[in-house]
């Protein structure tokens, strides 16, 4: 065995000093443990051959370790491979890793964006009130843009009747609060950033806290109770409000900062519409890409306030007309009556 050992060294030095490629050796290698087992098996007891290359046993005890030593060695190469593809968790919110960079390409090459633009938007904190017709568009385009941390609240689950226009849920996922659902699809979208779930509905008695950890909120809630909500939470604490509705085929949506010199939302809608006037979507029907369309515009928005590039729809607000391809924008001033933010210093 000895014998057989040392010409195994041999031939490994061998195609060292040639430059030999490891898979010539390694072939070597291979036939000259084919030959000795050829040997034990074919050739008789006592046979100064045999003798020489030791005992059948012995090769098989030394082929195991040495498949164990180079099945280990394969599994850590595959372990590194897998970590090495993965795309790095970014911390430092001062840099882009390679993964950053390449994922954000086509934001840092825009001139309005550009590496300050995504930037900030690696370092901004939103908030999204609802996970549904509006929120669903808005919180995937904000995970995509690579929004530093996205925060999503609604008590509400995952139903089949949302399917038609919910595009974030999933059919697999009905019945699953709609806040993890989002928070599946953004982690699987974009591993980059952070997703905040709350399942809960938001009240006045939690609003403000959770407003606070947030730079801009946006409000795609179907209901005027909570709309109001968000507004009066958001003005007490400064926050810029990107509120946007749908009906039927109708959209609208604005950017209310009355921190800026804007109105508030209730300075357009000082009261809630009476009953029957403004039936949700359950009632007066929605057609399935309405909600895409408006909820991409409140994430562009949110962009646009973000990074500073172009003009926001500050004092403005946008209606779509889906069904006649139409879009007027509306000229808004902030009450000084206002009950929500009329005291406000100017």
């Amino acid at each position: 065995m000895a014998l057989v050992l040392l010409i195994a060294a041999a031939i490994l030095l061998a195609g060292r000093l040639l430059n030999f490629s490891k898979r010539v050796q390694i072939m070597a290698l291979v036939v000259l443990f084919a030959l000795v087992i050829f040997f034990q098996v074919t050739l008789p007891v006592g046979n100064p051959v045999k003798e020489a290359t030791g005992t059948l046993s012995s090769w098989a005890i030394l082929a195991g370790v040495v498949a164990l030593v180079f099945g280990y060695r394969a599994l850590l190469s595959r372990l590194r491979h897998k970590a090495d593809a993965e795309e790095p968790v970014a911390l430092d919110p001062d840099k882009f890793t390679n993964a950053e960079l390449n994922r954000y390409a086509r934001h840092i090459v825009l001139r309005e964006i550009g590496g300050p633009g995504q930037k900030k938007m690696k370092k901004a904190r939103v908030l999204v009130v609802g996970a549904g017709g509006l929120g669903a568009p808005a919180l995937q385009y904000l995970a995509a843009a690579g929004i530093g941390t996205i925060g999503i609240i609604d008590d509400d689950e995952v139903d089949s009747s949302n399917l038609q226009r919910q595009v974030i849920h999933t059919d697999a996922r009905i019945g699953m609060p709609k806040v993890f659902s989002a928070q599946e699809a953004l982690q699987a979208q974009n591993p980059l950033i952070t997703i905040r779930a709350y399942n809960r509905r938001l009240t006045a008695d939690m609003a403000a806290e959770l407003f606070e950890d947030y730079d801009l909120i946006l409000d795609g809630s179907d209901n005027a109770q909570t709309r109001y909500l968000v507004n009066r939470v958001s003005v007490d604490l400064g926050k810029p409000l990107i509120s946007g509705a749908i009906t039927q085929w109708e959209g609208q949506l604005s950017l209310f900062d009355p921190a800026q010199g804007g109105p508030c939302y209730a300075c357009v809608f000082p009261n809630a519409a009476a009953a029957g006037l403004a039936p949700s979507c359950a009632e007066a029907g929605v057609v399935g890409a309405l909600p895409g369309v408006v909820g991409s515009m409140m994430a562009v928005e949110a962009i646009k306030h973000i990074t500073g590039a172009g003009a926001t729809l500050r004092g403005q607000m946008l209606i779509y007309d889906a069904l006649y391809a139409e879009t007027r924008l509306i000229n808004l001033k902030q009450d000084p009556e206002c009950a929500v933010c009329g005291q406000l210093p100017k």
